[in-house]
């Protein structure tokens, strides 16, 4: 099943461009994530755990990492973002610097594979 990719479909754009490059450098950095739903999200897993997740909402898009800990660790990079204790907002007009959005899906994999 493709949840995240139907997802991503029903979107508009520029939301659907912008969350799916989410997707593909997520499947970039973790080739064996597949899709799936966590957290009643369409979601990507990994080694069976969740990944990553995105959501468009009216006001802004959000990032899932299912980690408080991911979150905490790219804080200081985001000043003026909106960040919550397992989610990251942003907008189409100011998406996350793609280094940034690296360093969440990479940290995420790495707790991921520390705890299999």
């Amino acid at each position: 099943m493709a949840e995240l990719t139907d997802y991503l479909a029903t979107l508009d754009e520029p939301e659907r461009s912008l969350l799916d490059g989410i997707r593909v450098r997520a499947l970039e950095l973790a080739p064996d994530a597949t899709e799936g739903v966590s957290y009643g999200m369409p979601a990507l897993r990994y080694r069976d755990r969740p990944l990553i997740a995105v959501r468009a909402a009216a006001t802004h898009l959000s990032v899932f990492p299912f980690s408080a800990a991911v979150v905490e660790a790219v804080a200081p990079e985001l000043g003026g973002y909106s960040l919550s204790k397992g989610t990251i907002r942003f907008t189409a007009d100011r998406p996350l610097p793609p280094q940034v959005l690296t360093r969440i899906i990479a940290l995420r994999r790495e707790e991921i594979d520390a705890a299999c």
